[in-house]
């Protein structure tokens, strides 16, 4: 599914013969656990969330930004908080999953967290600064490979959806490039635009408003994005890429009951439903993609598979 795919749908899961009644009723503010600096993609999509919760959820959510450790820091607090319903962790899964893959971490996204939904997904782009010599990907490609190693560039840290990306894109062409981790999507455009950086991979919606400090070079999708649709994908400009996105879902502590996760399953499905979190996705330059907790978790176990023997190779080479 790609960011066209907006689901607009509603209900609570209370009719299906055999389904866990959804009841989550929080007594006190919600912590939405963000394991990233503020100003990034996945940043925006848990204050969205919090911002258009109120009249679906009776309490307050509050996003707390506690990054660190390529976002294991803030998984680590998410997973050990009370499975009381009071504590949830809004994360890139991608970035997640694949930074467990790449090194030894106390936590596991598919092992300690219940997953509640997905909200959306981030695909990665290619982008440069604005007075880059690179004018297409095809350029970019030529001096990539006119200067091995040459070319230092950005991503949002090691094992991380958007470093996969990049580098999985530079391995199919032959490219060999110096990388350079951030902390969140925010710092990796800054460092693009303050051309720190040759290059940087990082969520296409992080070019939404700075069109006159970046140039995308291309999206690396299966398809063009729903909103920054003028940028076309690797694949389309002759370079054929293996797609590694980055699905944002919420998780909760392992042991919270499964009535309250059906419920804030339930809330989610509502919340990325409403006019107000669309427009607020919208300003972001993303656009809402709800998947049930079965979904989502679906999906990050195929992003597993597909991804087991690259990421063995980035592991192999430290």
């Amino acid at each position: 599914m790609n960011r066209r795919s907006f689901l607009m749908t509603t209900g609570l899961v209370l009719a299906i013969p055999g389904a866990v009644r959804a009841e989550w009723a929080p007594q006190r503010p919600v912590n939405i656990i963000l394991p990233y600096a503020a100003g990034g993609g996945t940043d925006a999509f848990a204050r969205a969330v919090a911002a258009a919760a109120e009249g679906i959820v009776p309490v307050p959510m509050i996003v707390t930004n506690k990054e660190g450790a390529g976002g294991i820091t803030g998984a680590v607090e998410a997973a050990a908080a009370r499975p009381d319903g009071e504590t949830i962790m809004i994360t890139s899964a991608g970035s997640f999953l694949l930074t467990t893959m790449l090194r030894d971490t106390p936590v596991d996204p598919l092992e300690d967290f219940r997953i509640i939904a997905q909200i959306g997904d981030l695909d990665p782009a290619i982008l440069v600064p604005k007075d880059s010599p690179f004018q297409t990907l095809a350029d970019f490609v030529e001096g990539a490979k006119a200067t091995p190693g040459g070319l230092r560039w950005a991503h949002n840290g090691r094992g991380g959806a958007h470093h996969v990306a990049g580098q999985s894109f530079l391995n199919a062409h032959g490219l060999q490039a110096t990388d350079v981790p951030f902390q969140g999507g925010g710092p990796t455009r800054a460092a693009v635009i303050g051309a720190q950086v040759d290059f940087g991979v990082v969520g296409i919606q992080q070019a939404a408003g700075f069109e006159n400090e970046l140039r995308v070079l291309a999206i690396l999708a299966p398809d063009r994005d729903g909103i920054i649709a003028d940028v076309p994908t690797a694949d389309e400009q002759g370079f054929p890429y293996n797609a590694v996105s980055s699905p944002i879902v919420a998780f909760a502590p392992k042991d919270t009951p499964d009535d309250v996760v059906a419920g804030m399953e339930d809330a989610l499905r509502q919340i990325t439903a409403t006019a107000q979190f669309a427009e607020l996705m919208r300003v972001q330059g993303n656009v809402p993609e709800f998947l049930t907790g079965a979904e989502a978790e679906a999906k990050l176990r195929a992003l597993k598979a597909d991804t087991e023997v690259l990421m063995a190779e980035l592991k192999a080479e430290g």
